[in-house]
């Protein structure tokens, strides 16, 4: 329930107690007494509203400590007085409102992602740190400088006007690519997917897409989404097992999610066409994504246009997972020995190092070469260093019979 609910029950306490760290407190205050109550009582008919009720109590007490209860009681008392028409509001959306107001320019890039991500995303600190390929500890502190900044800065939970949007939106871009991803192929866990985050991800997506219709690349971060998502239903066996994109069964893609992204992504080139700019790494990545969706089989995938793709986000966004990706491609594309150089090359510079990623990489690569014991050493190494169950459990079989 808190990983569907979670992000909307913090944005709905953030908008009437105006800070979002009491917001998430209070919450997960909430959270604890459900534990404890719910184990006697069973579960309510409306979870979500019972855990807003009482984390709305939790805050008024600790407002009461505070001595600040008569202010919050009258901010209470005119938005259940309000019965009049609605003021306009530019982001209608609670939870796009919460991502937008943990998105300030107080704080830096990392701590506003670090922060958004664990309080819209509700990933915990580890499954973040996974992310950012950095140690727990350091998500941790970063998360909480953010809080403590946002409210010694005294930032007030309300929407920030159209015109203060652009400092915020690459924050708010990242974030909900994230999510997205975190959603497409969880870091922890028994779960290879976690299809509800990726969902609300979308969902937010598509929202600002209305708010800002001529930012080509929340179009495209968009376009990504909905051709990532499209292959969901094929992802996972009948007992959750991963299905690898080779082995899936492309009847089951959803075609409607296909021609959605299609048309964002066209959507997303015109508005770059029109500014006189190049294409940037969502739309990139959304090309790549497409060729995979339009392929009718595995065989018939365009691997020499992806590797040209992937070139051209290293160029502008560089980094060792766009390299290992390039790696993969050009594996399909010319084979594993060229490939298996640029991975041995990120391996000698340390890159990705902790994460399964690489050498589960180089295991493939390894195998398809015949090197046998290596593969399977390489195998066994990712197995030990993946977080997520359901992949290490298909490492592991790997590591068997490479």
């Amino acid at each position: 329930m808190w990983r569907i609910e979670g992000a909307r029950i913090v944005a709905a306490l953030a908008r009437v107690t105006d800070d979002v760290g009491l917001a998430e407190d209070a919450a997960q205050d909430a959270v604890a007494d459900a534990l404890a109550s719910w184990s006697r009582t069973g579960i309510p008919r409306s979870p979500g509203a019972w855990i807003t009720a009482v984390a709305k109590r939790r805050a008024i007490d600790r407002w009461r400590r505070s001595e600040r209860l008569q202010d919050r009681y009258e901010v209470l008392a005119r938005e259940l007085q309000d019965e009049g028409a609605p003021e306009w509001d530019p982001l209608p959306d609670d939870v796009l409102r919460l991502l937008f107001t943990a998105c300030h320019p107080v704080l830096s890039t990392e701590a506003q992602i670090a922060l958004t991500l664990r309080v819209v995303g509700s990933l915990r600190t580890e499954e973040i740190a996974r992310l950012f390929l950095v140690p727990t500890a350091t998500v941790q502190q970063r998360i909480g400088r953010a809080r403590k900044t946002l409210a010694a800065a005294r930032v007030p939970f309300e929407p920030p006007e159209p015109s203060e949007w652009t400092p915020r939106l690459r924050g708010v871009l990242h974030v909900i690519y994230l999510m997205f991803t975190e959603g497409y192929a969880a870091t922890t866990g028994e779960n290879w997917t976690r299809p509800e985050l990726a969902a609300e991800a979308l969902r937010i997506g598509r929202i600002l897409t209305g708010l800002i219709p001529r930012v080509p690349e929340a179009h495209a971060l968009v376009a990504l989404m909905e051709f990532s998502a499209s292959r969901f239903a094929a992802r996972t066996g009948p007992g959750g097992e991963p299905v690898l994109l080779a082995d899936q069964d492309r009847t089951r893609w959803d075609r409607a999610q296909i021609q959605r992204g299609t048309a964002a992504l066209a959507r997303a080139d015109e508005l770059s066409r029109e500014l006189g700019r190049a294409r940037g790494s969502y739309a990139l990545q959304a090309a790549i994504a497409e060729c995979h969706a339009t392929a009718v089989r595995a065989d018939a995938t365009d691997w020499p246009r992806i590797v040209l793709l992937y070139e051209a986000l290293g160029r502008i966004a560089p980094g060792p997972v766009v390299d290992l990706n390039r790696a993969v491609a050009v594996s399909m594309a010319t084979g594993p020995v060229a490939a298996l150089a640029i991975v041995n090359r990120l391996a000698d510079q340390g890159a990705l190092h902790g994460s399964y990623l690489l050498p589960s990489v180089r295991a493939e690569l390894l195998a398809r070469l015949g090197r046998t014991d290596e593969a399977r050493a390489e195998f066994t190494a990712a197995a030990a260093l993946a977080g997520n169950h359901r992949e290490r459990v298909v490492l592991e079989r790997r590591a068997a019979s490479p």
